[in-house]
């Protein structure tokens, strides 16, 4: 076959076919047309040649849609007709989930003029009323120095508050730990004045003790410079309230701080069975080393707390702590009422006649003895001896007051003239367990 011929028989090839497609296309197209009921329900509009034949059918496949829709939610609600029916129990918390969502109200804001005292901004005339019954105390006191092997000399400073005054006394109230291990305390006021004072009473558990200077030491200026301040309520205190801080702060004078109350009832020695402080006053007022025992004052003036220890640490900020004065009240009631005891002169000073060492608390629980002044030895001829105090005796206590460390002991003795009566508790070991006696001591001047 020549190249003539197969050009012609592909021509007519491709002629058969296009006719076959084009008569079978538009077969199709008719049949889709004519039977298109058939096909609404799967396209939501067919093909047409004309936009009349396309509008009714989207209008036709619409109002199927819409009617089976109609239907399905007229079966939904005879079925749950019939669930209230069979379940009424299940009614109430379907309408509950379909109660409209109420309208929440604005905050309502309080005017000012109300609540006037609630902000801090000038403090000067409460300070001014109560700087005067805000004193500094100097503590000297001695300690052992580990690294040189010796005792020496020490000076802490700390806060006071003048709550009262009799006949004799100038009454302050402060931390326990401002005045533990003193040798010396001394007290000064607002015009600067410096008296010396003594520890009247102690109540370590609660941090708090009542120093007094006798007002015969005192000048009829300073006298008139000070005040005793007013306490307040504690109980009434509530969380966000002004606060007011006043104390010895570094031991460089008074200094005021404001603040608010931040807290109630903390706890903050919780781990610590030896103290019982789980009622304080928690306060952002800067707290800082020597304003302990100085006053929290509210807006009016009043003293509501007694500042008493700040958690030091380089994370935290703002966290100061007070003793609530109703909490104080009848502690100082029962401290005020003890009697102030002077330091006498070291020619008319008491000696009981022991040398003797201290017993640690961590050797009291590494060697199960009490914790004390182990008795060293007794000077013959001594008012220890003559009481009937031995070598070996743990001494705990004198006239009523704990006895932990040797130089404690003769702190207290300085307080006392020879010829004194006093009580001496000991502890005595008799067979294999210490057994507490108590001596009475006639107390004798130190002849060496």
């Amino acid at each position: 076959m020549n190249n003539k011929l197969k050009t012609a028989v592909a021509v007519i090839g491709c002629i058969l076919l296009t006719s076959i497609y084009t008569t079978g296309g538009a077969f199709a197209y008719q049949y889709v047309l004519g039977n298109r009921d058939a096909f609404t329900d799967a396209f939501v509009f067919l093909p047409d040649t004309s936009e009349e034949a396309a509008d009714e059918t989207r209008e036709s496949a619409q109002s199927r849609a819409a009617r089976r829709k109609e239907e399905s939610e007229r079966e939904a609600r005879e079925n749950s007709q019939v669930e209230e029916e069979q379940n009424p129990e299940t009614v109430p918390e379907r309408e509950q989930t379909e109660r409209p969502v109420p309208n929440v109200g604005k905050v309502q804001t309080v005017p000012q003029a109300d609540t006037a005292t609630a902000v801090v901004c000038d403090v000067t005339e409460v300070v001014k009323a109560a700087m005067p019954c805000v004193v500094a105390i100097t503590n000297e006191y001695t300690t052992y120095d580990y690294w040189y092997d010796r005792m020496v000399d020490e000076e802490a400073s700390g806060s006071g508050i003048i709550v009262g005054q009799n006949e004799e006394e100038l009454l302050i109230v402060t931390n326990y730990h401002v005045v533990e291990d003193c040798n010396d305390l001394y007290v000064q006021f607002i015009d600067d004045s410096e008296v010396e004072a003594y520890v009247k009473g102690t109540a370590p558990d609660n941090d708090l003790a009542i120093v007094s200077v006798f007002i015969e030491d005192m000048d009829s200026d300073t006298l008139d410079a000070i005040a005793i301040a007013v306490l307040g309520d504690s109980n009434a205190l509530q969380v966000g309230e002004p606060a007011i801080a006043i104390g010895n702060s570094l031991g460089y004078g008074q200094s005021v701080t404001t603040g608010v109350i931040s807290a109630l009832n903390r706890d903050v020695f919780a781990d610590d069975p030896d103290i019982n402080q789980g009622y304080l006053i928690q306060t952002d007022a800067a707290i800082n080393p020597g304003n302990s025992g100085g006053a929290l004052l509210n807006i009016r003036g009043e003293v509501i707390g007694i500042n008493s220890s700040k958690i030091a640490d380089y994370v935290i900020e703002g966290m100061g702590y007070a003793i609530p004065v109703d909490t104080a009240k009848p502690i100082i009631e029962e401290l005020i009422e003890q009697e102030t005891r002077r330091k006498v002169s070291a020619d008319k000073r008491a000696f009981l006649g022991i040398s003797g060492n201290d017993v640690s608390k961590d050797a009291s629980s590494s060697y199960n003895m009490p914790q004390g002044v182990y008795v060293v030895r007794v000077i013959k001829g001594s008012a220890a001896e003559k009481a009937g105090i031995l070598k070996g005796d743990i001494i705990i206590e004198i006239d009523g007051e704990e006895i932990t460390a040797m130089t404690q002991l003769q702190g207290v003795l300085e307080y006392y003239t020879a010829g004194t009566q006093v009580e001496v508790v000991v502890m005595r070991q008799e067979q294999g367990e210490y057994i507490e006696r108590t001596m009475d001591v006639v107390l004798q001047h130190n002849d060496n």
